[in-house]
C-alpha cells in the first residue's frame, strides 16, 4: 500500500476508487480477509474510499494472486465511477434504460438473429466446407489443449490451450448455426470469428476472431472462391491480424507462422499450383516456421518479461496457428473427405506441429 500511495499525483484529493481484484483462483473469502487489512490502511492514511469493489472482476482463468488498483477521484471522475452500469461482466446499481432506445421505450431485436442471408447456392455449398474446417480446428485444439498449455506455461500463464479450445468451440457452433440458416461462406466465417473473439478471451482470441472475420468479408457470400480469391482472403486474414496486433516477423508470436504461410500460399497460387496442394505446402512452411520460433526471444505479449526462459520452446500461438491451418486446408482448399490422402497428410502435419 505504501508503494501505491507513493505514486499520489500532485494536487490529488483524498477520495479514492479502489478495486481489489482476484485473478481467478483467489476466492472471495480470501479477498474479503485481505480487504480487512487494505481498508484500515487507506483510512489511516486519510483517504475516503468511494464505493470500493472487491471480487473477481478481471481474471485470467485460474491464475493465482490478486491485483489492487486505486484511482484518485475528482469532481469529474467520481460521478462516472459511482454511476449505474450494466454489462455482461460488471454491474453497479440499476440503469435507467435496461434496453431499447434513448427514449426508454422497449425495442426488440427478435428475429434479427433469424434474418435471412443473401447468399447464392454455390457459396452455401462452400459454406458447408467452411463449417467442416471450423469443426476440424475445434477437434484438433481439443486434442492439443494440454500440449499448448504446457508450451504457454514456460514463459506465460499456461492458458493458451484452454483459450483456443473455448474460442474454437464457440466459432464452430456459431458457424454451424449460420450455415443451418442459409448463410454463405463469408457470413459463416464472420459469425465464427465474432464468436471466437467473444468467448475465447485473451489477445489470441481477439486476433483469431478478427482474422476469421476479415477472411469472411473477403470471400463474401457469392460463388465458390477460386485460388486467387482464397489467396486474397488469407492475405486479408494476415493483414487484419498484423494491423491489430502490431507484431512482426521475429517477435515470437503467431505472426511468425502466419506470414510464411500466407506468402507461400500466395506465391504458389500465382505460379499456377492447385489450391489444395498450394495450401498443404504452405502449411508445411507454417509448421517449420512455428518450430523455428524456439530460437527466438519474445518481443510481444506476456512472454516478453521472461524472454530468456522461453528460449528453446516454440511459441504456442505460432504452433496452434500452424496446426489449425494444417487441418483446415483440406476443407477450405480441397475436398476434405474423411479418409482421403489429403486428410492423412493433414494428420501427419498436425502431429509434426505438436512434436
Amino acid at each position: 500500500m505504501a508503494r501505491l500511495l507513493a505514486e499520489t499525483p500532485p494536487g490529488a484529493g483524498d477520495r479514492l476508487a479502489v478495486i481489489l481484484n482476484g485473478l481467478g483462483s483467489t476466492k472471495h473469502e480470501e479477498l474479503f480477509v485481505l480487504w480487512l487489512t487494505v481498508a484500515p490502511l487507506l483510512r489511516d492514511a486519510g483517504y475516503t474510499r468511494v464505493k470500493p469493489e472487491v471480487g473477481e472482476l478481471v481474471t485470467s482463468l485460474d491464475m493465482s494472486g490478486v491485483s489492487l488498483t486505486i484511482t484518485w477521484l475528482d469532481a469529474e471522475l467520481e460521478p462516472l465511477w459511482t454511476a449505474p452500469a450494466e454489462t455482461p461482466a460488471y454491474r453497479r446499481g440499476t440503469t435507467a434504460v435496461q434496453s431499447g432506445d434513448a427514449s426508454g421505450e422497449e425495442t426488440s431485436d427478435a428475429g434479427t438473429a433469424d434474418a435471412p442471408f443473401e447468399a447464392d447456392a454455390d457459396s452455401r455449398t462452400y459454406a458447408v466446407q467452411c463449417v467442416a474446417a471450423l469443426e476440424a480446428a475445434r477437434q484438433s485444439l481439443h486434442a492439443a489443449e494440454s500440449r499448448l498449455g504446457d508450451l504457454d506455461a514456460v514463459a506465460g500463464d499456461g492458458d493458451h490451450g484452454r483459450g483456443m479450445v473455448r474460442g474454437s468451440d464457440a466459432a464452430a457452433t456459431a458457424g454451424a448455426a449460420a450455415g443451418t440458416r442459409g448463410a454463405g461462406a463469408g457470413s459463416v466465417l464472420v459469425a465464427a470469428g465474432d464468436a471466437w473473439a467473444d468467448k475465447a478471451g485473451g489477445t489470441s482470441g481477439v486476433l483469431w476472431g478478427a482474422g476469421l472475420r476479415a477472411l469472411g468479408e473477403s470471400l463474401g457470400d457469392h460463388r465458390v472462391p477460386g485460388a486467387e480469391e482464397l489467396a486474397a482472403g488469407m492475405s486479408a486474414f494476415a493483414a487484419r491480424i498484423t494491423d491489430l496486433g502490431k507484431a512482426g516477423p521475429g517477435d515470437k508470436t503467431m505472426v511468425d507462422a502466419l506470414l510464411p504461410f500466407t506468402e507461400a500460399f500466395t506465391r504458389l497460387v500465382q505460379e499456377g499450383a492447385e489450391p489444395r496442394q498450394a495450401w498443404a505446402s504452405a502449411a508445411l512452411d507454417a509448421v517449420a516456421a512455428a518450430e523455428a520460433t524456439a530460437a527466438l526471444r519474445p518481443l510481444k505479449g506476456r512472454a516478453r518479461p521472461l524472454a530468456e526462459k522461453s528460449l528453446g520452446t516454440p511459441d504456442p500461438g505460432a504452433t496452434s496457428l500452424a496446426m489449425i491451418f494444417t487441418v483446415m486446408g483440406p476443407f477450405l482448399a480441397g475436398s476434405g473427405q474423411p479418409g482421403s490422402s489429403q486428410s492423412r497428410i493433414t494428420s501427419n502435419q498436425t502431429a509434426r506441429a505438436l512434436s
